[in-house]
């Protein structure tokens, strides 16, 4: 045990002795990202996302905060649709197989899918991040 404390000691030691050294490490993944984000360009504007921190009570004057909360719910958003994604093949290859009932499906004959985001689909998907969607009692 003691060989553990010590060689995890020695080994924050080395790391903080190349930082006074040297300044920031770059190797920290937060500086790396910084200067790569100036200039990409998200999905969710940066207006748009001021104005939703804004309202939801966040005020951040650092564009890099807004860029990086940006990049941070493109991410959460390209999750949720690729789980739509997954969900809209297997229900769709489910209808498939029950209709052709058997028969085989030459790869050849196939169109290019074209899928559309639909409810049945990003219910199941949302309901994996915890968040649940109803109709309301007027569309039932």
């Amino acid at each position: 045990m003691p060989a553990q404390l010590n060689r995890g000691v020695k080994e924050e030691k080395c790391h903080v002795e190349e930082e006074t050294r040297t300044g920031p490490v770059a190797s920290d993944p937060l500086q790396r990202l910084l200067p790569k984000i100036e200039n990409f360009t998200t999905t969710i504007p940066d207006a748009v996302l001021v104005d939703l921190m804004a309202s939801a009570g966040f005020s951040s004057n650092d564009p890099a905060i807004v860029r990086l909360i940006s990049l941070a719910a493109q991410k959460w958003l390209s999750g949720v649709t690729y789980d739509a994604l997954q969900h809209s093949k297997v229900r769709t290859s489910n209808q498939s197989s029950k209709s052709h009932h058997g028969h085989s499906h030459n790869q050849g004959d196939r169109r290019q899918d074209r899928r559309t985001l639909t409810m049945e689909d990003l219910t199941p998907a949302l309901a994996e991040q915890g968040i649940t969607i109803r109709k309301p009692l007027y569309y039932e």
